[in-house]
């Protein structure tokens, strides 16, 4: 029986109800943040300055990049986040979906898909400026055909997600008034359920993976993954070449899926350099980076359909008055989630810059190397054209890691710790 028919509760308990809820999910995000995140891993004792490591002609490349890349990206963040106000302000997405028929389930499949291709068609000019830029600089080995067909991929994943994720929100929606309940326990099942999929799921859809022949570097990298305490199942080669000539790693799944990924480009490096970098992203695993992100982003998520819950009847009335389980719905929840996720952006910035800090620290204390750690940051900075002094609003938005000044102050301040020359 649905609640409906036992009795309508009050809104006003209805909100206070999912207040509490939202408060409680809340706290718990907080608290898992405080605990798990490594938020002074080494205190640097050397000032980072990109002067002392990277020639004027380097910082100088760095910097055209950058304003190269800025307008583009810029533009493209306005147009998603304006986008997402229109959906959310206005009547808008409910004009566009009413022209749909079939079962309400279909409509609002049809109504993800048509509004995420409507904003991907405004877009799609700005990501090609964007990637005529990473080639004018060397960085994308891509041609249109590839490029345009990886991003239809990327956009057909994101329509699939979005369609069943909004499809069981409104089915929720139609049949219980506390929805939130249920679609905040949801999400955190398919975020954790995502996340154990993703590499078996998905990535071969970006990629195709080859295991690393037999030979010293495949041993060395086996060896390093299991004096770190990491039991790897696989040391495996992306074809990353097919689409960049940028450096990286990194190791993906859990338990008997946990694999070492090297981008084919990386192999050109130093096997020294090679194995500080997956030394860095063993770090990840060790530490259960990518568990404690999960279940950080299991509880954002929950905590995410009760805000909705919360913030839909607050714009309800600007939108024509519709229920959420209405397939014509769908733009203001669409809109919603794409402003949540640009909003909470930063803040998973600052998470993330602490936690590769500390896979840097554990690079660091597993190959006792800071000299070849500073070559390979160094390295990894001028072939990705990193961005080695950001501005404040950059840092804020976009950098996910330490920059490359700070990682290589890390490392002589780690030599001056443990009784090391400073490199």
């Amino acid at each position: 029986m649905a609640e409906g028919e036992r009795g309508a509760p009050r809104p006003g308990l209805l909100r206070r109800q999912a207040g509490i809820a939202l408060a409680v999910l809340g706290t718990a995000i907080v608290a898992v943040v405080a605990f798990t995140t490594p938020w002074d891993p080494l205190p640097l004792r050397v000032q980072p300055d990109p002067a002392r490591d990277f020639t004027p002609a380097e910082i100088a490349r760095a910097q055209a990049f950058d304003a190269a890349l800025s307008a583009p990206a810029y533009l493209s963040l306005g147009l998603t986040v304006l986008f997402a106000g229109i959906l959310i302000a206005t009547p808008f997405g409910a004009r566009v979906l009413a022209r749909l028929r079939g079962p309400w389930w279909l409509r609002v499949l049809l109504g993800v898909l048509v509004l995420t291709l409507l904003v991907e068609a405004l877009r799609w000019p700005l990501g090609m400026w964007y990637e005529v830029r990473l080639r004018e600089f060397g960085l994308s080995t891509q041609d249109w055909g590839s490029w345009s067909a990886d991003r239809l991929k990327n956009i057909a994943v994101r329509v699939a997600i979005l369609g069943v994720m909004i499809v069981v929100l409104a089915a929720l929606a139609r049949r219980l008034k506390r929805w939130w309940i249920p679609a905040a326990a949801g999400a955190f099942a398919f975020t954790l359920a995502a996340s154990f999929v993703y590499p078996i799921v998905f990535e071969p859809l970006f990629n195709d993976f080859r295991s690393m022949p037999p030979g010293q570097l495949r041993t060395d990298l086996l060896a390093m993954a299991q004096r770190d305490g990491v039991p790897v199942d696989d040391v495996l080669i992306a074809d990353a070449s097919r689409r960049t000539t940028a450096l990286n790693a990194y190791v993906s799944g859990f338990g008997a899926t946990r694999r070492i990924v090297v981008y084919d480009t990386l192999l050109k490096a130093p096997a020294d350099e090679v194995e500080l970098i997956v030394a860095h992203e063993l770090g990840h695993a060790k530490n259960r980076d990518v568990l404690n992100g999960t279940l950080i982003g299991g509880l954002g998520a929950a905590f995410g359909a009760v805000l909705l819950f919360l913030v839909y009847g607050l714009v309800r009335r600007r939108t024509g008055g519709l229920s959420i389980a209405d397939p014509r719905a769908v733009g203001v929840v669409m809109g919603l989630m794409s402003l949540a996720t640009v909003l909470s952006g930063p803040l998973q910035n600052v998470v993330s810059r602490h936690v590769e800090a500390r896979a840097d620290l554990n690079s660091l204390d597993l190959t006792r190397d800071p000299a070849t750690f500073i070559a390979m940051q160094k390295r990894l900075a001028v072939t990705n054209i990193s961005d080695l002094s950001p501005d404040w609003l950059e840092y804020l938005l976009y950098a996910s890691h330490p920059t490359a000044p700070q990682r290589i102050a890390m490392a002589r301040t780690w030599a001056l710790e443990n009784g090391l020359p400073e490199p």
